[in-house]
């Protein structure tokens, strides 16, 4: 700042530049377990569980991002910029709002409920037909449940156990019974189509396969296939927004070892072909 003052720099780090954990060593699962969602994920009688993907590493880029975009808009009023320290702590324990807010007005923790919702139900990934073939459902209300209850047993559209949102919480393993009994008989898609022309939220679960090859992600081109000079083509994902008025997307493959050094020597640094030379012929570049 010293020598320009308006320029913005982003630190991200595993817990901040300050503080006292700011010396430890900080990965994604670390920084999970530190913001409390380890401690809400999991099973009834449980332990904690991971969510299966390094959150809090996104969550640190995403927080960055609009910390950044932030300090340009402040710098245009001020003309000043500023040091952002982020970290993957803070950005990740953000997320866990809810579970502070019980905490804050009850003192109580939440619990380890699995898949299920505090308040919807069913809600969760139902086995179907095939071998790990699954569809994820939630119910968000007394009148989808009747009419997901018409779709499986006419029967059970005026049973108590269900009739509302606190009986079907209470009588939820005998409900799960139920609703895995119906998605066991049919094909994964079958459900979902049903239960979506019925206006139930409902999706399979997808494989890495099942989203590459996913007509809706391709249709909208956020699937990207090109050509490598060493792997050839392979699918890949893409940009994860469109823009209407202009055309968007990944426009190179990922750079081979060293394809961009003697651009950025020339272009960027002003190197001169001599100079280049003794760089490589120092075994310097690559």
């Amino acid at each position: 700042s010293e020598i320009n003052p308006r320029i913005i720099l982003a630190s991200i780090s595993g817990y901040g530049q300050s503080g006292p954990y700011r010396d430890y060593i900080g990965y994604g699962p670390a920084a999970s377990a530190l913001t409390g969602t380890s401690d809400t994920t999991g099973y009834v009688g449980g332990g904690p569980e991971e969510v299966g993907v390094s959150m809090p590493d996104p969550n640190a880029g995403i927080t960055a991002a609009l910390a950044i975009v932030s300090a340009l808009e402040r710098r245009d009023e001020t003309g000043v910029g500023d040091h952002l320290d982020v970290s993957l702590f803070e950005a990740s324990a953000a997320y866990g709002v809810e579970a502070w807010m019980q905490y804050a007005l009850n003192g109580t923790q939440p619990e380890r409920i699995g898949n299920r919702d505090p308040w919807m139900a069913p809600h969760g990934c139902f086995p179907c037909q095939g071998e790990d073939e699954w569809v994820a459902m939630a119910c968000a209300s007394d009148d989808e449940w009747r009419t997901l209850a018409a779709l499986i047993d006419p029967s059970l559209v005026g049973d108590t156990r269900f009739e509302s949102l606190s009986a079907r919480k209470a009588n939820e393993d005998v409900l799960e019974e139920v609703v895995r009994a119906w998605t066991g008989k049919c094909d994964r898609w079958q459900v979902t189509l049903v239960l979506q022309s019925a206006g139930i939220a409902a999706f399979p679960t997808f494989t890495c396969r099942d989203i590459v090859e996913d007509p809706h992600l391709n249709a909208r081109g956020y699937i990207e296939r090109l050509p490598h000079p060493e792997t050839g083509s392979r699918a890949h994902a893409g940009i994860p927004w469109r823009l209407r008025r202009r055309p968007n997307g990944v426009r190179f493959p990922a750079p081979c070892l060293g394809a961009d050094t003697e651009h950025a020597l020339r272009e960027i640094l002003g190197y001169d072909e001599e100079k280049i030379a003794v760089l490589r012929a120092g075994d310097v570049l690559t």
